[in-house]
């Protein structure tokens, strides 16, 4: 069975309901409960003031009519002009704490949603484009935005405007407020279902395409050079045409959804204004209304017919704004595989004894267990060697000691402590790893050197470098220890981030020490350096190594051959190999030929 385990890209885990995105955002809200608070009192009083405005132009209109004798203009203007400073002076207050609240949780959701990813499980990041989710993130950001302003700046707002006019009208004429309540109603209805059942849907194929396009930037920009080395440039730009136009398909209909409901909008919006305005005239000419009454219902027609306007725009950008945050709802709501219990206490370090007691472990998806009753004891300060073939458990291993995985049967203890009771972190800081492939930072090598001990002085940095053979090619680029290595590392060659890798597990100065395939990439001169500080640095520490090149591990104090999950040998390179029916010796004659 191999280490890899191959799994469908799943980009999104499931879809939530509308409660279950809005719940997600209610949390977010009440992170700042006195900017919130601030927020709602002024719009509930700004809308009020505007709920005024009609009413002073109607007063105003009706004073005119009466002439000076009968009525005071320039109190009704005062009074017309004091609604409307009012209201936009409410309006001010209200934005101002909008800005600092919006601004302030969208920082910390996006921090919450960073954090939460960076601890999913390695088989979740190693089967989801990592464009696709920089763009979740991104996209969800500003859709909290889009769905907050849009909630208490527009739709309650308009809301609260809406039914108070309506009330007014209903009191001062029933029948032309039932008829306004009747179409407002018929209004807010097809908004809100037209934005659920048509938009929605179609809007969630166009979410998906859009992180599809983030992923495929991502995946062909990393690969650069892969690209380049094929010629492949044209095949690349195809492949993100094809993708690029089936993102236009759907999001021209996406789009077009929006324009039809719109004119659903328009209709109501007419329907609004005839039934308004004809029954007010109406109402004039049986004497039941002033002339201030019919220039009060056409005030308040303007602002309702732009709220109504609005009302639609912004019901549809809600429920966009909630499809494109749900990703982050979901990374929220999501478990991890691996998680620290809520007491666990921090590993506490001593000389790095390993053991696996009867550990039973099955990869996800999978329904053969990989290890079955694996029980293991390495001793403090013990050099071990893993080989066998690949797929054989090897990487397995190291990956449990390090808890990346949590074992099925049995436990895995280090000095004692089983690593499912002691917090990741801690664990983690005590495990120094150098992987085969390591990938480096885009920041200086002094920061990629220092990243497991990150309190380090330059000294440190440049002695660590020293013991790895890295510090006469350090010194060599243009700013030396200050030198940007690019995305992964990639301004430097294999050899010289596996050095530099080398050097950051020496600076982490961890009881236990892992070096997976850690001289792969340098040529025979270099390997012999490197190998011979390795020497001194493995020295007083647990030592894993895994090595295909046996030359690397020939002074192994044990060597342990892997086959399907199991140890089939183990002993020192001259005991194994001196057993020519072995599978170790195998492997060696292998090498050696």
């Amino acid at each position: 069975m191999s280490d890899f385990q191959d799994q469908d890209e799943t980009p999104r885990a499931r879809d939530l309901s509308n409660l279950q995105v809005l719940a997600y955002l209610t949390r977010q809200w009440r992170r700042r409960p006195l900017l919130l608070t601030g927020m709602i009192v002024f719009m509930v009083l700004a809308t009020l003031a505007e709920l005024l405005i009609p009413l002073a132009a109607g007063r105003l209109i009706d004073t005119l009519a009466a002439g000076p004798e009968d009525g005071t203009p320039r109190l009704a203007f005062l009074t017309y002009l004091g609604a409307a400073l009012l209201f936009y002076a409410l309006r001010q207050a209200a934005s101002r704490c909008e800005v600092p609240f919006s601004s302030a949780n969208m920082a910390d959701l996006t921090t919450h949603a960073f954090s939460r990813v960076q601890r999913f499980s390695l088989d979740w990041h190693a089967n989801t484009f990592a464009g696709s989710v920089v763009r979740k993130i991104t996209r969800g950001m500003w859709a909290y935005d889009t769905v907050t302003i849009n909630i208490f700046m527009g739709v309650a707002p308009s809301v609260g405007v809406m039914l108070g006019i309506a009330g007014v009208m209903a009191w001062r004429w029933p029948l032309v407020g039932a008829v306004v309540f009747v179409v407002m109603a018929v209004f807010i209805t097809s908004s809100l279902l037209l934005s659920r059942y048509y938009i929605r849907p179609q809007n969630m194929r166009s979410n998906a395409l859009d992180s599809e396009i983030g992923g495929a930037l991502a995946d062909a920009i990393g690969g650069a050079a892969t690209v380049k080395s094929f010629g492949a440039e044209g095949r690349e730009d195809a492949r993100f045409h094809d993708l690029a136009w089936r993102w236009r398909t759907e999001t021209k209909k996406t789009w077009t959804r929006f324009v039809n409901s719109w004119l659903v909008n328009i209709v109501t919006d007419l329907s609004m204004q005839a039934a308004l305005v004809g029954l007010l005239v109406w109402q004039w000419s049986r004497g039941a209304a002033s002339a201030g009454d019919v220039v009060a219902a056409l005030t308040a027609y303007m602002i309702v017919s732009g709220y109504m306007r609005r009302f639609g725009e912004q019901v549809q950008q809600i429920q966009r704004g909630m499809d494109e945050i749900q990703d982050l709802a979901i990374f929220d709501l999501q478990e991890s595989d691996v998680d620290d219990r809520s007491d666990a206490p921090d590993f506490q370090r001593r000389q790095g004894a390993i053991e696996f007691a009867d550990v039973g472990f099955t990869y996800a998806g999978q329904t053969r267990p990989l290890y079955t009753d694996f029980s293991l004891s390495i001793e403090p300060g013990e050099t071990v060697a893993l080989v066998g073939p690949t797929g054989s458990g090897k990487s397995t291993f190291v990956k449990l000691v390090q808890r990346l995985y949590d074992v099925n049967e049995g436990a895995v203890l280090i000095d004692g402590q089983d690593v499912r009771a002691v917090t990741q972190h801690s664990l983690r800081s005590n495990v120094a790893l150098v992987p085969q492939d390591p990938a480096l930072f885009h920041r200086t090598i002094a920061e990629n050197i220092a990243y497991g001990a990150p309190g380090a002085t330059r000294d440190e940095i440049i002695a660590a470098a020293k013991a790895a053979h890295a510090d006469a090619f350090i010194q060599r680029l243009p700013k030396g220890y200050d030198t940007l290595v690019g995305e992964r590392g990639v301004k430097l060659s294999g050899g010289e981030r596996q050095r530099v890798a080398i050097a950051r597990a020496i600076l982490t100065d961890a009881p236990i020490l892992i070096l997976d395939e850690a001289t792969s990439s340098l040529d025979n001169e270099t390997e012999r350096d490197v190998q011979s500080a390795m020497e001194a640095v493995m020295e007083g520490r647990t030592t894993i190594l895994i090595a295909h090149r046996l030359s690397t591990i020939r002074n192994a104090d044990r060597i342990l051959v892997f086959q399907n999950g199991r140890i089939v040998e183990q002993g020192t390179h001259d005991e194994l190999a001196a057993n020519d029916a072995g599978l170790y010796a195998r492997l060696a004659a292998l090498a050696a030929g």
